[in-house]
């Protein structure tokens, strides 16, 4: 499937959670328009409650005949929409719903701008693990404040020149370098296989990283201290062990943690120690099998 480009850039689209309030959905599009973003279809993910379904009209009137195609999206269990999120079945089934909702976009590559804004707190919740999960550098997490409206207020649909509505951004801690969709993500539908993957993933990432400072930046006197010294050995007994003295043992246990203190980026908030060497390099070597 190819993708229509704007201006040359991927289509951007809003996917956003919704609530009772109709209200949360356009006044994110009306303050992304005011950052400069071209939104083109607007997905809202939905429950099935009463007060939703009001707030799904009022949006279908909001939408009618509009530039941008809408189109809501029922959590579902199953075959059937629920009513809301109460129960550990209905968060499974929402958390599907928003990662398969969010992966289709990005499959064709189109940029996402995902608003937590409505709806119940889990839809927020997940909503941050499908971004983790997700997201691109390009991608927008978005939450919505407003210092006057209160529940039971006036609906503004859209922004006046004395609302004090902001969007802020959330920072999302993206697993990877690497886009998502260029990865094993890609081909699971199932967020719960998802998760297992990138957790695979990221263990396969840091063993390859010890493996290069293992095998390339440290001698191979020092990568043999190491692993002996992960087994819990003291000076003495490497000393012993390796026959070497116990300053020569010192010695190159210093040059490894300068090594070690190079290679995790010279962090000043926990300073290399043995302790740090063997909760760095035990599992490596076990994983390894030494």
């Amino acid at each position: 499937m190819r993708v229509k480009l704007l201006n040359n850039l991927p289509q951007q689209i809003l996917v956003a959670t919704l609530g009772s309030e109709p209200q949360v959905v356009t006044l994110v599009l009306d303050l992304l328009q005011v950052k400069g973003y071209a939104i083109t279809e607007v997905i809202v993910v939905h429950t099935g409650g009463e007060a939703v379904q009001r707030a799904l009209k009022q949006l279908a009137k909001e939408f009618t005949g509009g530039a941008r195609i809408y189109r809501p999206v029922p959590v579902k269990r199953d075959t059937w929409i629920i009513t809301d999120i109460v129960t550990e079945e209905d968060t499974a089934a929402l958390l599907r719903t928003l990662y398969r909702t969010i992966l289709a976009e990005k499959r064709v590559g189109r940029q996402v701008h995902l608003s937590i804004a409505g709806g119940r707190k889990p839809m927020a919740v997940y909503g941050m693990v499908v971004a983790q999960l997700l997201f691109d550098e390009d991608d927008c997490l978005w939450h919505l404040l407003s210092e006057d409206w209160r529940p039971g207020d006036e609906r503004v649909m859209h922004i006046r020149p004395e609302d004090r509505i902001s969007l802020v951004p959330i920072p999302v801690l993206r697993w990877s370098t690497v886009s998502p969709v260029l990865t094993e993500l890609a081909v699971r539908e199932d967020p719960w296989e998802a998760i297992q993957t990138q957790r695979s993933i990221r263990q396969e990432e840091d063993q390859r990283r010890k493996r290069e400072f293992i095998e390339h930046i440290l001698t191979p006197a020092e990568r043999e201290l190491v692993h002996l010294a992960c087994k819990g050995l003291d000076n003495a007994t490497l000393a012993r062990h390796l026959h070497k003295s116990e300053k020569t043992v010192a010695n190159q246990l210093t040059s490894i943690y300068e090594k070690l203190h190079e290679w995790r980026g010279f962090r000043k908030d926990l300073p290399v120690s043995r302790a740090v060497l063997i909760a760095e390099f035990a599992t490596y070597f076990a994983a390894e099998g030494m």
